[in-house]
């Protein structure tokens, strides 16, 4: 027997009877019964307004619909309600009534006025008449304009989206003004209907890219999209590999730059991050800083990000692998200081890196989740004072604490915070594997790692390239990054079907 019915409480609840409710979708020419019925539809919503008023011009009674937290008040005040009672002689030919907003569509179905309601237009209901008119005035709570918060830039710009879509459509067109710049726009969610927008350059952007990620898109039955993540989540090619397969990124110059290139951007409305696609590794290095710089400063820093990123994944494994089976390649001198320092180790040195990884980690996430300035004081007082007094209770050795530093350090300089998550998850495999088999288990991880690297995908394009397959005219800008002038074509890994980019603009000068 239920719980429920020890209490008395009834097992199944009644489903309520809708209270006037249509015969069909269509809407009803009596105003009573329209807002009788919207009132069934929208029950225990106290943010629902419902402003009953006569056209002065017509002399019809009408009704003005809205969430009083999704709308404009200034726009509902002076453009809708005054002109309706107070003026006329001015109305609109074709709709009967003078009225001061930018966007007027009128609607013939109760799916189509719930779902404009829930998105912040207002509904004029006017009596006799079986169409109503959805209203653009929309003004929703937003915050301003900022500098991104994860994407710092030395030179570039100090914009970042914020979680409008019509405001990130907007700071990307300040940087493409072209026509030939393309917008597709899909509703995604059986619940919360998503704005889903698809960015790109039509005489650019490969078609049969945009077609596979228009359906991909539109295969989801979902209840909502929250944010840009769960949307790549959903759509990525392998979702079980460690690696992104798409950039999610704040900042509107680096989306410019890559639409230019012949990818796609993926806006997704009330989310401050927006979507790049097809994508390749090497990609994750790249930087927007990288173009505002002189090229042989932009190449070394693109080298030591790639040297980081593979001292964040094995120099852990390494210490392992090297301490526990293969010491004979450490000089006799190191040896020896090595094994004063650990001398007093209880613990083997997978357990010690461990202890020490896993105890990084967590001060990394109580930085983040705290307040800026308590995150700060919590990473260098903890960072300080658990090192200092864990090798002083011969817990961990000071080499091992030098180790997780350097590791520490590297991770930080790659410039992508989803390529950075993925190094962490694979530094604990290689250490495993090091564990086990010492150097050749770090062959092996990194023999693994590059296969999967060669057989993975973004949105059907290799992830490999331009280095699997090799493409050597994209050569210019991956480890290395040339002088802008020599860069006359796009990418071929995007599969763009205009390859010029540029003409000849390297002025001549004084060079002989």
């Amino acid at each position: 027997m239920l719980f429920s019915n020890w209490f008395g409480r009834k097992k199944y609840r009644s489903v309520p009877e809708q209270i006037n409710q249509p015969p069909s979708d269509s809407i009803s020419a009596s105003l009573a019964q329209n807002i009788t019925y919207l009132h069934s539809q929208f029950s225990q919503t106290p943010d629902l307004v419902v402003r009953h008023f006569m056209i002065k011009e017509s002399g019809d009674q009408a009704a003005l619909v809205y969430l009083v937290g999704l709308i404009d008040k200034n726009a509902i005040n002076n453009n809708v309600l005054r002109p309706l009672q107070f003026e006329t002689g001015s109305g609109d030919s074709e709709y009967g009534f003078t009225i001061n907003v930018g966007q007027i569509d009128p609607l013939k179905s109760w799916h189509q006025i719930e779902s404009a309601i829930l998105h912040g237009s207002s509904i004029l209901f006017v009596g006799g008449r079986t169409e109503v008119y959805a209203l653009g005035t929309q003004g929703w709570p937003q915050r301003a304009i900022e500098d991104p918060q994860i994407e710092a830039s030395l030179k570039g710009a100090h914009q970042g989206f914020v979680e409008t879509g019509s405001q990130n459509i907007a700071l990307i067109r300040r940087y493409i003004q072209n026509r030939e710049l393309k917008i597709k726009e899909m509703t995604v969610g059986q619940r919360g209907n998503s704005l889903v927008s698809i960015l790109y350059l039509e005489d650019v952007a490969n078609p049969e890219m945009l077609t596979e990620l228009e359906e991909r898109i539109q295969q989801l039955e979902v209840d909502v999209i929250i944010n840009t993540g769960e949307l790549a989540e959903m759509i990525e090619d392998n979702p079980y590999s460690p690696f992104p397969q798409f950039i999610t990124t704040e900042r509107p110059d680096a989306v410019a730059s890559q639409i230019l290139q012949g990818r796609f951007a993926v806006v997704v409305d009330r989310s401050p991050s927006v979507l790049i696609a097809p994508v390749s590794f090497i990609s994750f290095f790249q930087n927007v800083d990288d173009y505002s710089t002189r090229w042989s400063i932009a190449t070394f820093i693109r080298l030591l990000r790639i040297f980081a990123f593979f001292v964040a994944i094995f120099l852990p494994a390494f210490y392992i692998a090297v301490i526990s089976y293969n010491f004979e390649i450490i000089p006799v001198k190191l040896l020896l200081t090595i094994g004063e320092f650990r001398g007093r180790v209880p613990f083997p040195p997978f357990v010690e890196a461990i202890l020490m990884e896993v105890t990084l980690e967590m001060m990394r996430e109580a930085g983040v989740r705290l307040p800026a300035p308590v995150g700060q004081t919590v990473g260098i007082v903890g960072g300080i004072v658990i090192g200092q007094a864990i090798v002083q209770a011969g817990l961990i050795s000071n080499i091992m604490v030098i180790v997780v530093a350097f590791t520490a350090i590297a991770s930080f300089i790659l410039p992508n915070y989803d390529m950075v998550a993925a190094v962490r998850l694979i530094r604990f495999v290689m250490m495993i594997a090091a564990a086990m088999f010492g150097i050749v288990g770090i062959v092996i991880g990194l023999m693994t790692m590059i296969g999967h690297l060669i057989a993975l995908e973004s949105l059907g394009t290799p992830y490999g390239t331009p280095f699997a397959p090799v493409r050597y005219a994209d050569w210019k800008d991956t480890f290395i990054r040339l002088p802008l002038w020599k860069m006359g074509k796009r990418p071929l890994g995007v599969r763009a079907i205009q390859l010029r980019r540029q003409g000849e603009n390297r002025p001549k000068g004084d060079e002989k």
